[in-house]
């Protein structure tokens, strides 16, 4: 059985990433827009220092009572999350978010950020062999 590689899933793609001074408001704007659901924060030079998602939104700002307009990422970011590097496959990344209990996954070479990965880009054969392992564990 072969697996997609991680290069394979984040070739050409051009992630959200915005710096950690970025505004929740703003952010949230340009998800919107790109129809994503996750930003990835980096420093210059594609520097991964963390990542903002919707439901950091729902649950680290709205449900806090905070100002969106005024919150910045780098308070409400989840900091140095789990990442992958462009060399694995994709049941390496669908491993790491069932174990995380997370939906995105920052693909990162040399510490800078090349692409992410969610749970709805994977299908078939991916999702099938995660519900066999998952079931397996479950049994034992």
């Amino acid at each position: 059985m072969t697996y997609r590689n991680m290069v394979d899933m984040v070739r050409d793609q051009n992630p959200l990433v915005l710096p950690p001074e970025t505004t929740v408001q703003e952010a949230c704007r340009r998800m919107r827009e790109r129809r994503v659901g996750a930003v990835l924060v980096a420093r210059r030079g594609r520097i991964l220092v963390g990542i903002f998602t919707g439901r950091d939104a729902v649950c680290r700002v709205l449900a806090e009572g905070r100002d969106a307009a005024t919150t910045k990422l780098v308070d409400v970011m989840t900091p140095d999350p789990d990442t992958l590097p462009p060399g694995k496959t994709a049941i390496d990344a669908l491993r790491l978010m069932q174990d995380g209990g997370f939906r995105h996954i920052p693909i990162v070479e040399d510490g800078r950020v090349i692409g992410i990965v969610s749970r709805g880009d994977f299908k078939g054969l991916e999702l099938d062999r995660l519900d066999e392992e998952t079931g397996l564990w479950e049994r034992i």
